[in-house]
């Protein structure tokens, strides 16, 4: 099975490894096709990537970069899965179902936007390493960009202000881990703290690939059981699958994307066990890489204001068939 969005080439030939998961997310494409017919290509309203992050100051007009924050450019603890990373078991997934209705007046939602806009600036401060459990990690990066300088940072601070508006709409308490008034970070460790602390019935954190050319795509990141230092993922991996589940279903919905064509064979689900946020969270959590900020195709989507309005809707619209049940 194929899944083809709007101006979205296929998928690559892969080893056929289709389980009731993929399935269940194929039953959403023949809606998201209906949608396809009235989905219009929208202009960039910021700017195109860079396989590293690409710092550019939040002052700095849109598609602007420093030069020489180039070089200091790294991949992110928490949000670039590599080609080995562990691809999620096929199950079967509530996501085919849409966001069931009704308020979420009493629940506490944690929003964290990857990285931090200012990054750039705290090269010491974010290299700090800090135990995420399985080892050591740096305290944050700088993050992705696309081609023409518009930043991870900056994408996932759009998408979490809008999915604050949505989910407070519904009655949600919602919180976001840095909302680019700090001056770094904060740090892997302090993010899963964070959602921790406010008891969140869900923590989605919010980033986008930067990986090669081609490579195209959404993917959820679960946490894999871990028990290991401080992290215990134990008690959280059942309850972070029927999210991750419920946010990738409606997401290929809301915004027409496929699933990855680069990891997680189709299904748009990968588990990891090198990501601080997800280790050390006692409470269902999330990563979602919404797309390749490095290929022209995904960077069009991310950098258009309207596809960010149906990325945030599929997100929230999944947290809330997950809390609903």
């Amino acid at each position: 099975m194929s899944y083809v969005g709007p101006d979205f080439d296929p998928p690559q030939p892969r080893r056929s490894r289709r389980g009731p998961l993929t399935v269940a997310l194929a039953a959403l494409v023949p809606g998201a096709l209906a949608g396809y017919v009235v989905w219009q290509a929208v202009g960039d309203d910021s700017g195109g990537g860079s396989d590293r992050a690409v710092p550019a100051s939040s002052s700095s007009a849109p598609g602007s970069v420093s030069p020489s924050s180039r070089a200091s450019a790294s991949t992110t603890d928490d949000a670039k899965p590599s080609r080995s990373s562990t691809p999620a078991p096929s199950s079967p997934s509530s996501s085919s179902k849409p966001a069931a209705s009704g308020s979420l007046k009493g629940k506490v939602i944690v929003i964290d936007p990857g990285h931090n806009p200012a990054n750039f600036r705290h090269t010491s401060e974010i290299n700090r390493k800090v135990n995420i459990g399985t080892n050591w990690k740096e305290c944050d990066t700088t993050g992705t960009s696309t081609n023409a300088g518009y930043t991870e940072a900056r994408f996932t601070l759009d998408v979490a202000h809008r999915m604050r508006a949505i989910l407070e709409k519904r009655g949600a308490t919602v919180k976001l881990t840095q909302d680019g008034d700090r001056s770094f970070g904060p740090c892997v460790d302090e993010r899963a703290r964070i959602g921790n602390t406010a008891h969140a019935d869900a923590v989605v954190s919010l980033h986008a690939d930067g990986s090669a050319a081609g490579n195209r795509g959404f993917h959820v990141i679960l946490p894999a059981s871990v028990h290991e230092g401080a992290a215990d993922t134990r008690p959280i991996v059942a309850s972070s699958r029927d999210l991750g589940e419920h946010i990738a279903g409606l997401f290929v919905r809301e915004t027409g994307s496929a699933p990855s064509n680069y990891v997680g064979d189709g299904t748009g689900l990968v588990v990891r066990k090198d990501l601080g946020g997800l280790n050390l969270s006692t409470v269902p959590k999330v990563f979602i890489e919404c797309g390749n900020m490095r290929d022209t195709k995904d960077a069009a989507l991310l950098t258009s204001g309207a596809w960010r309005e149906n990325a945030a809707r599929g997100i929230s619209e999944g947290i809330v068939g997950f809390l609903h049940g």
